[in-house]
């Protein structure tokens, strides 16, 4: 990607960008062309219905293009998605993947949002990103300057899990890479490294690692050992040194289907769009006379485009199945592709209330297979009123990257007890109902792996891919790199029928500081990686 189309900062702009975004927030402009398809209407399937195929098909119905929303799965988000359950007490509750937070970077997927929530009253913001390391060491990201490179700097000064004597056993030249990621040429830095190897030769703190590093890498739902240190770098500067929002999220007041999907399905239903939950696609066939087949469990219809808005193995299923698509190179990096080790997701309605000092959400380290705990009646409307009517809490507990083989039933009471050992006052609660989901789809990033992964565009001009396992030579990551794709993959078929498409907006593509570029640059000249 160029330089001129990285286009201007926000600051340059004359609006100055949206209120509160970082005014060094960089501007993608659309590519220019009609308001609207003009003349015979072109069709596109988009098939996924998670954030990346909402995303494309938001751009794409919008601007006159009669879409088909395809999803397997009979409600719409993705692994942000959520469905009704009912618990013991006949309670009629929403159950989902659990947490997710919505970074105020996320500058596309809030753009998303805004389409049906503008003033995004429907998200809340947490007050902290509070972290517990199993020894009694606390963190938070509270009084954290937001400026880089002060957020780093500030985090270092005000953590008890950094010492001068820690200080002063690391290795800055190691670490010298991190203040100046840039995309995609961090992967060739850094992408033949894993992520602990990389903190293991900064001679990282132990105890700073698995507060401050792994629980970024664990985002990703893989161990650190086996994650490309390219990842966790781009992540260091999303939240870091690229972006003056720092660590600052929100969450969805409601569950996510009402807080945000169902209003974005009727949002696509008013531009003419067929929103088909519960409906999987089978096979995908090019036409000799231009276009695509797509053929799912109810019927096939063909369509002049399409977005493969999926997850790692349902690309890769789809694409084994559908043996005319792309070429054999393409398809063979599909076939390579691989998910991350399964984790679980455990939701428990307690008969009594945690604390009332407990934080809506916790990141923890040296707790076992426990990454996490959230009081959903903190911000959720749902589980506040459950908690409200019965007197108890709604507690979600996160364990990313559990060990292949592990038994079920085992590494779910182990949960729970760590779940005490964290808020000793639920040893005494008793569960009144529980949901354990168990699930191994999100995307690995292994060591040396970025160049398999498939980028926005195919063989196929017709043919686009959008999903957070998508690389783009932007500095984007999770749930944002999911939306920005989605409109990636919009703003690519419009502008081959003459559409202005999308504008979209990033974190600065390097480092803030011109000090810390050029010694990080001077330190890549002399290893000759750059």
């Amino acid at each position: 990607m160029t330089a001129a189309e990285w286009g201007t900062t926000a600051a340059e702009r004359p609006d100055g960008g949206r209120p509160g975004r970082d005014r060094r927030a960089r501007m993608l402009p659309a590519p220019p062309g009609a308001r609207r398809v003009d003349g015979a209407r072109r069709s596109a399937a988009v098939v996924g219905g998670g954030i990346a195929g909402l995303a494309a098909a938001t751009a794409l119905a919008e601007r006159g293009v009669a879409v088909t929303l395809y999803e397997r799965q009979p409600y719409l988000g993705g692994r942000a998605g959520g469905w009704p359950t009912t618990l013991r007490d006949g309670t009629r509750v929403t159950m989902s993947r659990g947490f997710h937070a919505f970074f105020r970077q996320y500058y596309n997927l809030r753009e998303l949002l805004r389409r049906t929530d503008p003033g995004l009253r429907r998200l809340t913001g947490l007050p902290d990103y509070p972290l517990l390391h199993a020894g009694g060491t606390r963190d938070s990201f509270r009084r954290v300057p937001r400026t880089p490179p002060w957020s780093a700097l500030g985090f270092a000064a005000l953590s008890p899990t950094f010492t001068l004597r820690d200080m002063r056993r690391m290795n800055p030249v190691a670490a010298l890479p991190l203040l100046d990621v840039r995309v995609p040429e961090i992967y060739d830095r850094l992408d033949h490294v894993s992520a602990h190897a990389f903190l293991d030769a900064v001679r990282f703190p132990d105890k700073a690692r698995h507060l401050a590093f792994e629980v970024f890498s664990r985002s990703f739902f893989a161990d650190p050992r086996q994650l490309s240190a390219a990842e966790m770098a781009l992540m260091f500067h999303v939240y870091f040194l690229g972006s003056a929002e720092g660590l600052l999220f929100d969450v969805p007041r409601a569950p996510f289907p009402a807080a945000l999907w169902e209003p974005l399905a009727g949002h696509l239903r008013r531009h003419g769009a067929e929103v088909r939950t519960a409906t999987a696609v089978e096979h995908i066939t090019p036409r000799h006379g231009g276009g695509h087949l797509v053929v799912t469990d109810r019927d096939e219809r063909h369509h002049d485009a399409v977005v493969l808005a999926l997850d790692t193995a349902g690309l890769r299923r789809l694409v084994a199945r559908s043996d005319l698509l792309g070429d054999a190179p393409w398809r063979e990096r599909i076939a390579r592709l691989r998910n991350a080790p399964p984790f679980l997701v455990t939701r428990l309605w307690l008969d009594r209330p945690v604390a009332p000092d407990r934080p809506g959400f916790l990141g923890t380290g040296g707790f076992g297979t426990l990454d996490n705990v959230s009081v959903l009646e903190r911000w959720e409307d749902e589980a506040a009123r459950w908690a409200a009517r019965t007197g108890g809490s709604v507690v979600e507990l996160h364990a990313y990257a559990v060990p292949a083989g592990a038994a079920r039933d085992v590494e779910e009471k182990r949960l729970i007890e760590q779940m005490h050992r964290v808020y000793p006052e639920t040893r005494d609660a008793t569960v009144v109902d529980a949901r354990h989901e168990w699930r191994d789809d999100c995307p690995l990033f292994p060591v040396g792996g970025h160049g398999d992964r498939p980028a926005v565009r195919t063989p196929d001009p017709h043919l686009m891919v959008a999903g957070d396992l998508v690389r783009t030579g932007l500095p984007v990551a999770l749930m944002e790199r999911a939306a920005t794709t989605g409109f990636l993959a919009a703003n690519a078929l419009l502008e081959q029928w003459g559409v202005r498409g999308v504008t979209l907006w990033t974190v600065p593509r390097h480092g803030r500081n011109a000090l810390l570029r050029g010694l990080a640059g001077a330190a890549a000249r002399g290893s000759g990686t750059r």
